[in-house]
């Protein structure tokens, strides 16, 4: 297990080198970027580019650019430069490092990356690692607890409506369940809110934030008791279709191991229907079930949120992926890029060794990574 273990985490060097080159290479051929963002924040055209430029920054842009308004016209490879002073682009260049050629650009940050060192966010005057580590709360709590909410109800749904298959149990369920899935999250979060936050009819819950104003005053218990209280309705919203999928995925697993010879041939030496269960369907049945964890959990922490963080005012990792992408900060949308495939490829391997644990029959000494 030690080698195999050693190859994976060998193996997650060029996987991550892949991801991303491509990714660097896909932006060089994306339009527009934060050069052009300024540019066109400077000719009018535009009102998000410098809006996130804090402080000093943002008055330099704009007592540097204004005195160039109006100049001779120059030929730029940037759209909308006309009229502005070379040197200010390149000095726009330089603050961005797009003078140097994309391949120094792109092992300058690789380099960078290895010691964690993620730069500062283009538009805002925040280093990139606290800007994610600020923002990391609200989509850990998000992520962490709805893949627990979700596995910890639809595993043992779905054992029980395999066992109970064709009953009014099993119908009823997997009416509930279909219907769930069927219906949009962020429809369902819109519905909540109308009905539990203040909307038409009760106002039980929060509608914003993830925790109250008076949060650092409360005692230890207030203050758990306040911070799931804020995380109710999101939790809700976002476990609907993870939780109908892993209930029927569940379901069907377990029927199809029930139904084998090995099952019939345990109940016919005597033993209990919980023994025959729990102790050899479920190491069978559940690894398909695992084989979907990594996947599930990284799309539930990083990608499934942003709807969800939008509507209940939540300030989390999925929001901010989304603005940086708008607004071509770059270094935000590669350092949590690398970030995330660093943490979706060691999910991969728990999985894995997860494997292992369910059934000790499997070896993975004996296969190729």
């Amino acid at each position: 297990m030690t080698a195999y273990i050693v190859r994976r985490i060998l193996f997650m060097i060029p996987t991550l080198f892949g991801i991303m080159l491509v990714s660097f290479a896909v932006v060089q051929f994306a339009p527009g970027g934060p050069v052009e963002r300024v540019i066109a924040q400077i000719s009018g055209s535009d009102t998000g580019a410098t809006s996130r430029i804090s402080g000093s920054q943002s008055g330099d842009f704009q007592s540097r650019s204004q005195p160039q308004l109006g100049g001779d016209a120059i030929t730029s490879k940037y759209r909308g430069a006309q009229g502005l002073d070379p040197e200010f682009i390149k000095s726009l260049e330089r603050q961005f490092g797009f003078d140097k050629p994309a391949h120094e650009r792109f092992f300058l940050m690789l380099w960078n990356y290895l010691t964690f060192d993620f730069g500062k966010s283009y538009f805002r005057d925040v280093r990139v690692l606290d800007l994610i580590v600020e923002k990391l709360p609200v989509s850990m709590s998000l992520g962490i607890w709805m893949t627990l909410l979700t596995y910890l109800i639809s595993i043992p749904l779905g054992i029980r409506k395999a066992v109970r298959d064709g009953s009014r149990f099993d119908i009823w369920t997997s009416g509930i369940i279909i219907i769930g899935y069927a219906i949009p999250g962020f429809l369902f979060a819109i519905l909540l809110i109308v009905l539990f936050a203040g909307g038409s009819f009760f106002n039980w819950f929060p509608l914003r934030g993830l925790t109250s104003d008076n949060f650092a005053f409360l005692p230890w218990y207030r203050q758990i008791l306040d911070y799931f209280w804020h995380l109710a309705l999101p939790l809700i919203s976002m476990s609907l279709a993870a939780f109908a999928t892993t209930a029927l995925l569940t379901k069907n697993s377990f029927l199809d191991e029930i139904r084998k010879q090995y099952v019939l041939t345990a109940r016919a030496k005597g033993c209990a229907e919980r023994q025959v269960l729990y102790g050899h369907v479920f190491r069978n049945a559940m690894l398909i079930i695992i084989a979907g964890f990594p996947g599930a959990f990284v799309s539930a922490f990083f990608q499934g949120s942003l709807l969800i963080e939008t509507i209940f005012s939540l300030d989390g990792l999925g929001l901010l992926g989304f603005e940086s992408v708008l607004n071509r900060d770059y270094a935000v949308v590669f350092a949590t890029l690398y970030i995330f495939s660093i943490i979706g490829l060691v999910v991969g391997l728990i999985s894995d060794l997860t494997y292992t644990w369910v059934d000790p029959r499997i070896d993975f000494e004996t296969r190729e990574v």
